[in-house]
């Protein structure tokens, strides 16, 4: 979102709501500055922390406003620095003698101020979109073990729309780094996913915290090596699995859940949806055959030709292994067999210790 610049009049207007009284404004400072009135509140923009003097018939106040600037330690989006300012108001009260939150500024596009202090949570409306899971899809071929002319007409689809989007590139090398950190120890990410195997409380045959621990250090190993290549900064979708693909009719689909930003690696989207062609086909069989290996086929033959991305499969490895990490989850999958564990784990470690992923050859890695 683009830079607001702020009046002091819409600041006087918002005082005097919170006051429940008019107020005049007496003085607007940046901190630890001489610089006053509308060059203080340009220095807001920037994340310079504010002072403002100000004046009510029954009180005379100063105040401090702050807006979290983005930096390259956590607060590269936007969606961080509103997490900072959410966890600054509820938590600053709590600590004995730490300076007062008094409110959550909320701030529009026209620059009008709005009181956020009373949100004790959010939620989000969205449209509605009908359609079928692809992972039904998956499931029905599964069963059936065939695969139909939709069926491949579908997979290509989905490969030509990751082409697409992937073509839109971001230039943020700070940006970049924070998605290849966030890859290894996110919540979501590497970390999380090894954390939820939970191997201290009930111990797994098909693992181990050894395993575990080497497929981390092994991903973050990678992470060294992916740094350089910023120029791979993309628009992803971030969770494109087939439980977030609605089909309609045909090859018309809906998206649902975009997660972990609009920026990322086009290698994270393609490894999400290839993995779901072996792990459905894991399934019925010892590894990918057919009826998955004809979609996974096409799907990879139509996204690199269209694509011209040959470079993913040279970084494939670390989103490999994380997707396989969820996968092979107790948490996630209760009901897979340990042989099926054992061999998504035996992919994610295998393909960490290759340069390049042979996608042509994935039955090699599960062994």
């Amino acid at each position: 979102m683009d830079r607001i610049e702020l009046q002091p009049e819409q600041l006087e207007h918002f005082l005097s709501q919170r006051e429940r009284q008019p107020v005049k404004i007496e003085e607007i400072a940046l901190l630890g500055s001489q610089t006053t009135g509308a060059a203080a509140l340009k220095g807001l923009g920037y994340g310079r922390p504010l002072r403002v003097t100000y004046s009510a018939p029954d009180k005379h106040k100063q105040v401090v406003i702050r807006r979290i600037n983005k930096n390259e330690f956590g607060r590269e989006t936007e969606p961080d620095r509103v997490e900072e300012v959410w966890r600054n108001f509820h938590t600053f009260n709590r600590l004995p003698q730490h300076v007062r939150a008094y409110d959550m500024i909320g701030v529009g596009r026209d620059g009008r101020l709005q009181s956020m202090g009373d949100v004790a949570e959010l939620y989000l409306l969205t449209e509605y979109a009908s359609g079928r899971p692809y992972a039904e899809d998956l499931a029905i071929i599964r069963d059936v073990g065939i695969f139909t002319s939709l069926d491949i007409k579908r997979a290509i689809s989905l490969a030509r729309y990751l082409a697409d989007i992937h073509a839109v590139k971001h230039d943020d090398p700070i940006l970049w780094r924070r998605r290849l950190r966030d890859l290894v120890g996110h919540g979501e990410g590497v970390m999380g996913l090894t954390d939820s195997y939970r191997l201290s409380e009930a111990p797994f045959s098909f693992t181990s915290e050894e395993e575990l621990r080497e497929i981390e250090t092994a991903v973050n190993q990678w992470r060294w090596q992916l740094k350089p290549r910023y120029h791979r900064l993309s628009q992803v979708h971030g969770d494109f699995h087939p439980f977030n693909i609605l089909f309609q009719n045909g090859t018309q689909f809906t998206l649902l859940d975009r997660s972990r930003g609009e920026w990322g690696d086009p290698a994270d989207d393609v490894c999400c949806l290839m993995i779901n062609y072996l792990f459905f086909s894991l399934q019925r069989s010892d590894g990918l055959a057919e009826p998955f290996f004809s979609l996974y086929r096409v799907f990879w033959e139509t996204y690199l030709a269209q694509s011209g991305d040959e470079e993913l499969l040279a970084g494939a490895a670390p989103w490999i292994a994380w997707r396989t990490l969820v996968l092979a989850s107790p948490q996630w999958y209760p009901t897979l067999d340990e042989p099926t564990r054992r061999r998504l784990l035996n992919l994610a470690r295998n393909v960490l210790a290759d340069d390049v992923f042979d996608w042509q050859q994935i039955n090699r890695y599960l062994s």
